[in-house]
Formats: structure tokens, C-alpha cells, sequence
């Protein structure tokens, strides 16, 4: 080898040599499919784009979820699999994978142990129709906890959430394929998490908004039993918890509307045959914007509200809140007109209720119970999106999760929160906008995990301050020291005590240190208007 070749093979070398000081090949995992390698990257393990179920595709669709079966050879883990098909059109119907991240310097596997970690599966949220696994990287609470994180694909809008009387009477359990497919990553779990180095019995499921419904949903669903032994729900009792709000769908109602959507998409004929070979885009492209499980009897048997309300749900310790300005962050759909009424009251009727300003209830709103002059504002701003969004949260968001923890406290260790960070930062497409977002819907997110956005960036540019990192960091401890005993508290942070409808306290996470909260009924205007508003 001549002067010149030694020195380039040097400098190559050295560039090899600082690569892998920020990723590397992770350690070999055996799972039932075969073995893997994913890739080690700032002392973190992560196996990415594992399937745990065969692709839900051809005849498989709207069918309950299968065994993956083997793969030839190593299985490379170091990329992230296909999202599930959702608006846009986006993803891919082959889309049941899940991601296992470690911290690194645990042994891995087939190595005698007894130090096995506790399991936390997150289910990501955006209303059962969009969303997936990748957009959350849980560095954060694998390092700083020391806990196993799995994230998950699960199938979405109405590829996972669908009854129709021709796929729902060929003998296999349908309507909630989502949920279905939840419950076969926790089953993959329980077989596959040992060889990670977790434990087995030492599984704590979690989610936001949607993610949170389905933890909810869980928690109510007997086909779950004995898959997890803890549950966080993040902002997961949205329209759910009262009478105005149905939290379930009955299945006459599903099934009707499923022969709608049928005749809307061409197939007339109603048949299951005509419903599997329309395409995906055009399936997605024709359904709700929104959807909520089905009360089909054997995943889900009954709503939420009667499942806790009863105790027949899967009796787990449970942390369920939500934030303070929760429904701020809708209001540019809310919003027509930017320039939002600075003295009238007509914020409210038109965007919400759908009713008159006229009408008795719409002004008692917006003239008694939230009236502008509650809400003052720093000039540029305005008070109307606050007092908006003040009555959306209380009665969409605060009031149901009052009253969920409120049911499930009667049979299980519940754990009560507010997250009321009011300068939380906010993602780029919010900034500039004139609204005070406050502690909005899906805030706290950043406080467990590096949220990403489709290009690899992160989702929220504005770095923490020091209070905020403080709090992060106690949030963190919370949520992984009850994935490790089904109790959050331990010496570092704030003693949190459980809920208790006597006392009916909450722990306020704001930074930098979380307090007690003692008027939440009273704040969100729960007993006095909204649990008897209709």
C-alpha cells in the first residue's frame, strides 16, 4: 500500500470510527420471527419496523389481525415500517409495525438476568384517523427513566374503525380492527419483550387524546385482560363522561352508517367482496373526519362510562388527565373570520353549538358563565379564542376526565393531573398567530418525548427553559417510576396522592414544581353548569 492509499484508508477509518459514536449496530435480538439488529444512537437501542402481525391487506382486510409468521435471515431493524393510510392520502395498508427502543448499556439477550425492565406501550392519538408510531421518539423516558418504550402502528379511520353487516357476520370479531390490533402488539409483547431485556409482567400502556381513548378503551375491553398492569391516559376523555356525549358507538348505528358509506364509495350492492377491492385512497378519502369505537359486543361490550361506572373493566392502577387550555388549539378550524369579535359575544353559538346567539343556553354561555370581560389580554391579543376556548375545555375535556377519574377511583388507584404549563412551547404552524395557546391539547407530549415532524425535525422548535426542563424531568420520573410499581411517587419528586372524591384533588404539573390543585371543579365550571347543563 502506497503513502497515498494509508492515508485515505486512515482518514476513512477515522470518519467510520465517529460515525459509530453516533450510531451503531445495535445488539442481536432473537424474536419468534427470527433475529434482528437495530441500530444504537446516543445510548439508546433502537429496533425500528418490527411487523407484529401479517399485512392487513386483500382478503385480510377488515379482518382481526394475524401472526406475522418467519422471516429469511437477519431482518434489518434500523428503519421505521409504513404508516397506517390516513388523509392526505399517506401510508400504506402494510402498515402493523411496531418499534422497541432500550437504553444501550443494558444487557441484551439470552443472557441470565434478573434485573428485567418495566414496559411502557404508547398508542399515539389524532381521533382514531391519523397518526403514527415514528412521530414519537421516547428518548427521553428511556434514558432518563430506564425503562423499555414500544411505539405502535395500529390501523385507522375506517380500515380500523368499521362495522358493516357483510364483513360483520362472516364469523370473526370485527367493527374495532384498531383496537384488535392494539391488543395483538401487547400479545407480541408479552411473547417477544424478555428477549429486549423487559419484563413480561411489568406493562404500562399510555396514548394522547385518541391514544388516551384507547387506553380508556382498553381498560373497558375483556379481550385485553391480563395485557397490561398499568394505563395513562392523556387527554383521553374527550365527548365522553356525560350526557351529552356518547363515548361508544352502538352497533345498529355503526352498521347503518357503514351501508351509507358503502353506496357513497360504489358499492351499491353491499358487499364485503365490493368493500375489499376499493382502494384505500378512495376509502380514506371518502370517511369521517372523526371516529370512536363500537360497542360490538365482545371487544367493546358496553361504553366507557357504564364499564367504569360498573367496575367490569381490566382493574389496573391508572394516571388519567388533560390540560388546562385543551381546546385552544382547534380554534384555526374554528375560526372563519381572523378577526374574531372583540366586544360581541356571537364566538360561541355559531362555531360550537351550531345554535342562535339567540338562543336561552348560548347567552347564558357566553354572557354569565364565560363572558369576555374574564378574559383580558395583553394588546395584539384577544379575548374572545379565550373564552372560547375556556367553555370548549371545560365542556369537552376537563369536566369528562373529572368525572372519569372520578368513576375509576372507586375500584383502582387513580392518579389525577392538570397540566398547566400556560407558556408551553408551541409547534412552528402556531407561532405568529395572535392566540395565547396557553397549556393546549397535546402540550404535555413534549415534556416525555422528542416529537418529530414527517422531515425528521423536531415538531417544537422553542427550546425549554430551565423551569420547564425541571418539570419535564419530574414528569418523566412520574411516568416511569408507575410503570415500574403502579405508583408514581417516589423521594426526588413531589409526593402526588391519589385521587379521592372526597378530597377531589389533582396534581397540578406546572413548573417548575408540581403542586396541589384543589379548585379544579370550581376553575372548569364541572358541578355548577356542565355535569347538569343538558
Amino acid at each position: 500500500m502506497n503513502a497515498k492509499s494509508w492515508t485515505i484508508g486512515l482518514m476513512l477509518s477515522c470518519v467510520i470510527i465517529l460515525s459509530l459514536g453516533e450510531a451503531q449496530a445495535a445488539p442481536a435480538i432473537v424474536t419468534e420471527s427470527g433475529p434482528l439488529k437495530g441500530i444504537t444512537s446516543l445510548g439508546i437501542n433502537q429496533f425500528l419496523g418490527i411487523p407484529y402481525a401479517a399485512p392487513p391487506l386483500g382478503d385480510l382486510r377488515w379482518t382481526p389481525p394475524q401472526r406475522y409468521g418467519r422471516w429469511h435471515g437477519v431482518r434489518d431493524a434500523t428503519q421505521f415500517g409504513n404508516p397506517c393510510p390516513q388523509p392526505g392520502p399517506y401510508g400504506n395498508e402494510d402498515c402493523l409495525f411496531l418499534n422497541v427502543y432500550t437504553p444501550g448499556l443494558k444487557k441484551e439477550k439470552n443472557e441470565d438476568r434478573d434485573d428485567s425492565l418495566p414496559v411502557m406501550v404508547w398508542i399515539h392519538g389524532g381521533a382514531l384517523v391519523t397518526g403514527e408510531s415514528d412521530a414519537y421518539d421516547p428518548t427521553p423516558l428511556v434514558e432518563k427513566g430506564g425503562v423499555i418504550v414500544v411505539t405502535i402502528n395500529y390501523r385507522l379511520g375506517v380500515l380500523g374503525f368499521f362495522a358493516h353487516s357483510a364483513l360483520d357476520t362472516e364469523g370473526h370479531l370485527f367493527a374495532n380492527y384498531g383496537l384488535l390490533d392494539q391488543q395483538f402488539a401487547l400479545r407480541w409483547v408479552r411473547r417477544n419483550i424478555a428477549a429486549f431485556g423487559g419484563d413480561p409482567e411489568r406493562v404500562t400502556i399510555f396514548g394522547e387524546s385518541a391514544g388516551g381513548r384507547s387506553v380508556y378503551s382498553n381498560l373497558a375491553s375483556p379481550t385485553a385482560a391480563g395485557l397490561f398492569q398499568g394505563a395513562i391516559a392523556e387527554s383521553g376523555a374527550y365527548d365522553a363522561f356525560q350526557d351529552y356525549f356518547s363515548s361508544n358507538l352502538p352497533l345498529a348505528t355503526a352498521e347503518a352508517e357503514g351501508t351509507a358509506f358503502a353506496a357513497s364509495i360504489g358499492c351499491g350492492n353491499q358487499t364485503a367482496q365490493c368493500l375489499r377491492a376499493t382502494s384505500a385512497s378512495t376509502l380514506i378519502s371518502a370517511q369521517p373526519s372523526y371516529r370512536i369505537p363500537i360497542v360490538d359486543g365482545t371487544v367493546q361490550t358496553q361504553t366507557l362510562e357504564s364499564a367504569f361506572a360498573s367496575g367490569q373493566f381490566n382493574r389496573v392502577p391508572v394516571i388519567s388527565g388533560g390540560n388546562h387550555d385543551e381546546d385552544r388549539v382547534f380554534e384555526p378550524w374554528y375560526i372563519v373570520d381572523a378577526d374574531y369579535p372583540a366586544v360581541t359575544a356571537d364566538y360561541l353559538g355559531p362555531v360550537w353549538l351550531g345554535l342562535p346567539l339567540t338562543d336561552p343556553f348560548v347567552q347564558f354561555i357566553v354572557n354569565v358563565a364565560y363572558p369576555l370581560s374574564n378574559y383580558p389580554v395583553p394588546p395584539g391579543a384577544q379575548s374572545a379564542p379565550l373564552a372560547l376556548g375556556a367553555s370548549l375545555t371545560d365542556a369537552e375535556f376537563a369536566c369528562p376526565e373529572r368525572n372519569s377519574v372520578r368513576l375509576l377511583a372507586q375500584y383502582v388507584p387513580t392518579y389525577a393531573y392538570e397540566f398547566n404549563d400556560e407558556n408551553a412551547p408551541v409547534p412552528w404552524f402556531l407561532q405568529g398567530t395572535g392566540i395565547l395557546w396557553g397549556a393546549y391539547h397535546s402540550a404535555e407530549m413534549q415534556y416525555l418525548f422528542n416529537l418529530l415532524g414527517p422531515d425528521g425535525i423536531h415538531y417544537v422548535a422553542a427550546p425549554f427553559t430551565a423551569d420547564q426542563q425541571q418539570l419535564s424531568d419530574t414528569m418523566i420520573a412520574y411516568w416511569t417510576q408507575f410503570a415500574a410499581s403502579g405508583d408514581p411517587n417516589l423521594r426526588s419528586a413531589p409526593h402526588w396522592s391519589r385521587y379521592s372524591v372526597r378530597t377531589d384533588k389533582f396534581q397540578s404539573l406546572v413548573p417548575p414544581t408540581p403542586t396541589v390543585e384543589s379548585n379544579f371543579d370550581a376553575a372548569h365550571q364541572c358541578s355548577s353548569l356542565w355535569n347538569n347543563a343538558f
